[in-house]
């Protein structure tokens, strides 16, 4: 059985080494898959895509996501291993196709390439397209090849600027040569990356084109997206928010840049960089929220799932997960839950709304 413990976070971690193999996955496939409709909400709208968080903690405290001093989860209210398979491929087992693992950091949770293993097998003809992560890149050297090994062919890197010092403050206190480093290890992986780059006043306005100039001669995507009111994180939230039409146009005066219909299985609208030929995605949860088109759920480390990163209202998973082997109780409630899946969120950043629309930190939902 896999050791689920989670190291205690650091502010700057050092070269680590991927935890030696734990025992081979059985052959057995999973849950089987549910006769009847795909997940499908009230709306219409079908459900596709599971963001599956597997700790709240991070090696980093980036200014916008988390408080510089957190209190984390204690371990035992957050899922082993073997539960997040057992919930994953429940999801997958009901018609989700897309799978992506987050965080908080997700490549700090012990032994975190045992999941990705036992959910590598849903791929190749059984049931999932897709399996990927969203990661801050900081441990990437050490985990590239063995996630490549496992299945993963895409990943996300969260990456807000290339200047060494900007970087360190904005992260309070991580080192973007280990970035630099894991992106790397990434391409010689094999793995496709995108970055993703979350829109600050004063800083992205800066950097825009050296970032967009780096992706394009990396072959990187580099998809922006719009600070989101989450959690207390110190500090008036007006000061950092920066709107994506305003920071478009000013792209759109030094670059070429053509909309097109490609789609990578979440919000993200794309458009064509001419100049490098790269892919420019824009994520706007404010000024234009995508919520006609929502194909995702989150389920938290905790096995809370929310319908909608913008609500409050969740389902608990983690009861009747641990209450019983079989699955069908759990398989009641995400179909319950996603029969109530609400219209979309409320999202605002304005003079009238300087304090998160919601308490939990972005972490604690899964990034």
């Amino acid at each position: 059985m896999p050791d689920d413990a989670t190291p205690p976070p650091v502010a700057v971690p050092p070269p680590v080494a991927v935890p030696p193999p734990i025992a081979a996955p059985p052959p057995e496939s999973g849950p089987k898959a549910v006769d009847g409709p795909a997940l499908v909400d009230r709306f219409g709208r079908t459900i596709r895509y599971l963001r599956l968080s597997v700790t709240d903690r991070c090696d980093l405290r980036c200014v916008y996501c988390m408080a510089e001093q957190m209190t984390f989860l204690p371990k035992a209210e957050v899922l082993t291993l073997e539960e997040l398979d057992r919930l994953g491929s429940l999801f997958v087992a009901r018609g989700v196709r897309q799978l992506r693992i987050t965080g908080g950091e997700p490549l700090v949770r012990r032994n975190v390439v045992w999941l990705f293993e036992r959910l590598g097998r849903h791929l190749d003809g059984g049931g999932l397209d897709e399996l990927t992560l969203t990661t801050n890149g900081s441990r990437l050297a050490a985990f590239a090849g063995p996630l490549a090994r496992a299945g993963v062919r895409r990943i996300n890197v969260s990456l807000d600027t290339l200047d060494p010092q900007t970087y360190r403050a904005l992260t309070r206190g991580g080192d973007v040569a280990a970035v630099m480093a894991g992106l790397d290890a990434a391409v010689a992986a094999g793995l496709r990356v995108k970055i993703n780059t979350v829109a600050l006043r004063g800083v992205t306005e800066r950097d825009i084109d050296r970032l967009i100039g780096f992706c394009g001669d990396r072959g990187f995507d580099l998809t922006l997206i719009e600070t989101m009111p989450l959690g207390d994180v110190a500090g008036d939230r007006t000061e950092r928010y920066l709107p994506l039409d305003a920071l478009r146009r000013q792209i759109a005066a030094r670059w070429t840049l053509d909309d097109i219909p490609d789609r990578t299985g979440g919000p993200a609208r794309y458009a064509r960089i001419a100049e490098t030929g790269g892919r420019l995605g824009f994520i706007t949860p404010l000024t234009q929220n995508f919520c006609a088109g929502c194909n995702r759920v989150r389920v938290t480390c905790t096995g809370r799932l929310f319908q909608c990163l913008g609500q409050e209202t969740h389902v608990d998973l983690r009861a009747p997960l641990r209450a019983s082997a079989d699955d069908d109780a759990v398989g009641q409630a995400i179909e319950a839950a996603v029969a109530a899946k609400p219209w979309g969120h409320d999202f605002v950043i304005d003079a009238e709304h300087r304090t998160p629309a919601l308490s939990r930190h972005m972490s604690v939902t899964g990034g």
